[in-house]
Protein backbone atom coordinates (compact mmCIF):
# COMPACT_ATOMS: atom_id res chain seq x y z
CA UNK A 1 0.00 0.00 0.00
CA UNK A 2 1.50 3.65 -0.46
CA UNK A 3 2.11 5.58 1.88
CA UNK A 4 0.14 8.57 0.77
CA UNK A 5 -3.02 6.75 1.22
CA UNK A 6 -2.00 5.97 5.45
CA UNK A 7 -2.88 8.59 7.78
CA UNK A 8 0.80 9.50 9.15
CA UNK A 9 0.26 8.92 13.32
CA UNK A 10 -1.30 5.47 12.15
CA UNK A 11 1.36 3.34 10.91
CA UNK A 12 3.21 0.60 12.59
CA UNK A 13 6.88 1.39 12.74
CA UNK A 14 10.14 0.09 14.37
CA UNK A 15 13.49 0.72 14.34
CA UNK A 16 16.15 -1.07 16.17
CA UNK A 17 20.03 0.13 16.31
CA UNK A 18 22.44 2.73 17.65
CA UNK A 19 22.11 6.09 17.82
CA UNK A 20 25.35 8.41 19.06
CA UNK A 21 25.30 11.90 20.07
CA UNK A 22 27.77 14.97 20.82
CA UNK A 23 26.09 18.16 22.63
CA UNK A 24 27.88 21.11 23.82
CA UNK A 25 27.64 20.40 27.35
CA UNK A 26 31.16 20.27 28.95
CA UNK A 27 30.44 16.97 31.12
CA UNK A 28 28.04 14.26 30.66
CA UNK A 29 24.68 15.87 29.75
CA UNK A 30 22.40 16.41 32.97
CA UNK A 31 18.94 16.06 30.40
CA UNK A 32 19.77 11.85 30.80
CA UNK A 33 19.18 11.66 34.64
CA UNK A 34 17.14 14.75 35.09
CA UNK A 35 14.91 14.05 32.10
CA UNK A 36 15.29 17.44 30.82
CA UNK A 37 14.30 19.22 33.81
CA UNK A 38 17.77 20.48 34.62
CA UNK A 39 19.44 23.20 32.44
CA UNK A 40 22.29 21.95 30.13
CA UNK A 41 25.67 22.89 31.43
CA UNK A 42 25.82 26.08 29.27
CA UNK A 43 22.06 26.97 29.51
CA UNK A 44 21.36 25.94 26.47
CA UNK A 45 21.70 22.83 24.08
CA UNK A 46 23.46 22.48 20.61
CA UNK A 47 23.85 19.11 19.07
CA UNK A 48 24.25 16.61 16.33
CA UNK A 49 23.49 12.71 16.46
CA UNK A 50 23.63 9.62 14.15
CA UNK A 51 21.22 6.30 14.01
CA UNK A 52 22.08 3.56 12.21
CA UNK A 53 19.22 1.77 11.43
CA UNK A 54 20.01 -2.06 12.03
CA UNK A 55 16.36 -3.28 11.67
CA UNK A 56 13.83 -0.93 10.78
CA UNK A 57 10.08 -0.83 9.04
CA UNK A 58 7.53 1.71 8.88
CA UNK A 59 4.13 -0.12 7.51
CA UNK A 60 5.32 -2.48 4.28
CA UNK A 61 8.76 -0.06 3.98
CA UNK A 62 12.05 -1.66 5.14
CA UNK A 63 14.17 0.72 6.85
CA UNK A 64 17.00 -1.59 7.60
CA UNK A 65 20.61 -0.85 6.83
CA UNK A 66 20.02 2.93 6.70
CA UNK A 67 21.61 5.72 8.64
CA UNK A 68 19.88 9.35 10.03
CA UNK A 69 21.40 12.39 11.19
CA UNK A 70 19.82 15.15 13.01
CA UNK A 71 20.58 18.67 14.23
CA UNK A 72 19.07 19.88 17.73
CA UNK A 73 19.22 23.22 19.30
CA UNK A 74 17.03 23.26 22.31
CA UNK A 75 17.34 26.81 24.12
CA UNK A 76 17.48 26.30 27.83
CA UNK A 77 15.98 22.93 29.49
CA UNK A 78 14.91 20.35 27.34
CA UNK A 79 11.71 20.01 28.50
CA UNK A 80 10.60 22.78 28.23
CA UNK A 81 10.69 22.58 24.34
CA UNK A 82 11.09 25.78 21.74
CA UNK A 83 13.38 23.15 19.89
CA UNK A 84 14.61 23.69 16.16
CA UNK A 85 15.32 20.55 15.08
CA UNK A 86 16.23 18.99 11.18
CA UNK A 87 16.98 15.66 10.02
CA UNK A 88 19.69 14.34 7.21
CA UNK A 89 17.98 11.17 5.50
CA UNK A 90 20.23 8.52 4.08
CA UNK A 91 20.66 9.10 0.44
CA UNK A 92 20.37 5.57 -0.05
CA UNK A 93 16.65 5.58 1.35
CA UNK A 94 13.87 4.68 -1.66
CA UNK A 95 11.53 7.66 -1.73
CA UNK A 96 9.00 5.91 0.94
CA UNK A 97 11.68 5.30 3.22
CA UNK A 98 12.53 8.80 3.05
CA UNK A 99 9.12 9.97 3.61
CA UNK A 100 8.64 7.00 6.02
CA UNK A 101 11.66 8.30 7.98
CA UNK A 102 10.93 11.78 7.77
CA UNK A 103 7.58 11.26 9.55
CA UNK A 104 9.82 9.38 12.68
CA UNK A 105 11.96 12.21 13.05
CA UNK A 106 9.50 14.90 12.78
CA UNK A 107 7.56 13.13 15.28
CA UNK A 108 4.30 12.93 13.15
CA UNK A 109 4.50 9.09 13.32
CA UNK A 110 4.23 9.06 16.91
CA UNK A 111 5.44 6.50 19.54
CA UNK A 112 8.83 7.04 20.96
CA UNK A 113 10.00 10.04 18.85
CA UNK A 114 6.33 11.42 18.85
CA UNK A 115 8.18 14.11 21.76
CA UNK A 116 9.50 15.73 18.24
CA UNK A 117 6.21 16.93 17.16
CA UNK A 118 5.54 18.30 21.13
CA UNK A 119 9.04 19.61 22.05
CA UNK A 120 10.01 21.15 18.30
CA UNK A 121 8.96 24.59 17.69
CA UNK A 122 10.39 25.00 14.42
CA UNK A 123 11.57 21.92 12.16
CA UNK A 124 13.85 22.85 10.04
CA UNK A 125 13.12 19.79 7.31
CA UNK A 126 14.21 16.80 6.31
CA UNK A 127 16.87 16.40 3.21
CA UNK A 128 18.35 13.44 1.45
CA UNK A 129 22.88 13.83 2.22
CA UNK A 130 24.89 10.81 2.35
CA UNK A 131 24.64 9.61 5.98
CA UNK A 132 28.15 7.34 6.84
CA UNK A 133 27.78 5.85 10.42
CA UNK A 134 30.68 3.82 10.48
CA UNK A 135 32.73 1.52 13.96
CA UNK A 136 36.22 1.15 14.56
CA UNK A 137 37.02 -0.27 17.32
CA UNK A 138 35.14 1.46 20.04
CA UNK A 139 34.84 4.76 18.06
CA UNK A 140 31.83 5.59 15.93
CA UNK A 141 32.26 7.96 13.36
CA UNK A 142 29.51 10.07 11.41
CA UNK A 143 29.87 11.79 8.45
CA UNK A 144 26.38 13.85 6.82
CA UNK A 145 28.08 15.23 3.52
CA UNK A 146 30.15 17.86 4.69
CA UNK A 147 27.60 19.07 7.49
CA UNK A 148 28.78 17.05 10.29
CA UNK A 149 31.71 15.76 11.10
CA UNK A 150 31.63 13.41 14.37
CA UNK A 151 33.39 10.53 16.50
CA UNK A 152 32.40 9.42 19.75
CA UNK A 153 33.98 6.95 21.99
CA UNK A 154 33.09 5.76 25.72
CA UNK A 155 34.46 6.90 28.80
CA UNK A 156 36.24 4.02 30.45
CA UNK A 157 35.17 2.85 34.27
CA UNK A 158 37.49 1.68 36.73
CA UNK A 159 37.80 -1.80 35.54
CA UNK A 160 38.61 -0.77 32.01
CA UNK A 161 34.25 -1.30 31.45
CA UNK A 162 32.50 1.39 29.29
CA UNK A 163 30.43 4.01 31.75
CA UNK A 164 26.58 2.75 31.44
CA UNK A 165 23.99 4.80 33.39
CA UNK A 166 21.40 2.01 33.67
CA UNK A 167 17.88 1.89 34.26
CA UNK A 168 16.66 5.30 33.06
CA UNK A 169 13.35 6.77 31.56
CA UNK A 170 15.33 8.80 29.20
CA UNK A 171 13.47 8.78 26.01
CA UNK A 172 16.08 7.21 23.67
CA UNK A 173 16.81 4.39 26.00
CA UNK A 174 17.09 3.20 29.21
CA UNK A 175 20.53 2.48 29.35
CA UNK A 176 23.07 4.95 28.18
CA UNK A 177 26.93 5.13 27.73
CA UNK A 178 28.88 7.93 29.20
CA UNK A 179 31.14 8.91 25.83
CA UNK A 180 33.24 11.98 24.60
CA UNK A 181 33.42 13.76 21.44
CA UNK A 182 36.70 13.00 19.49
CA UNK A 183 35.44 15.23 16.40
CA UNK A 184 32.28 17.61 16.71
CA UNK A 185 31.81 19.28 14.14
CA UNK A 186 28.54 21.18 12.38
CA UNK A 187 28.59 23.14 9.84
CA UNK A 188 24.73 23.89 8.63
CA UNK A 189 22.24 26.14 9.32
CA UNK A 190 24.00 29.15 9.43
CA UNK A 191 25.71 27.25 12.71
CA UNK A 192 29.13 26.54 12.89
CA UNK A 193 29.74 24.52 15.95
CA UNK A 194 32.96 22.62 16.87
CA UNK A 195 32.57 20.26 20.22
CA UNK A 196 35.53 18.37 20.24
CA UNK A 197 36.20 17.07 23.85
CA UNK A 198 32.60 17.61 25.07
CA UNK A 199 29.90 15.47 25.86
CA UNK A 200 29.02 12.13 23.91
CA UNK A 201 25.99 9.42 24.44
CA UNK A 202 25.36 5.92 23.15
CA UNK A 203 22.78 4.32 22.73
CA UNK A 204 21.14 1.38 21.43
CA UNK A 205 17.50 1.68 20.24
CA UNK A 206 14.51 -0.21 20.24
CA UNK A 207 11.87 2.30 19.11
CA UNK A 208 8.36 1.74 17.81
CA UNK A 209 4.96 3.87 17.06
CA UNK A 210 2.81 4.94 17.12
CA UNK A 211 1.57 3.85 20.54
Amino acid sequence: MALDSLAVGTVPWTIKGELILNCNCTVFCPCVVSLGQHPPTEGHCQAWAGVRIDEGQYGDTDLSGLNVGLFLEIPGNMGRGNWKAAAFIDDRASDDAFEALSNIFSGAARGTTGLFGILVGEFLGAEREQVVFETHGNERRLQVGRKIQGAVVPVGGKDGKDIVVTNTEYWMGPDITVATATKGRVRAFGRVWDFDGRSAEICQIDWHGPK
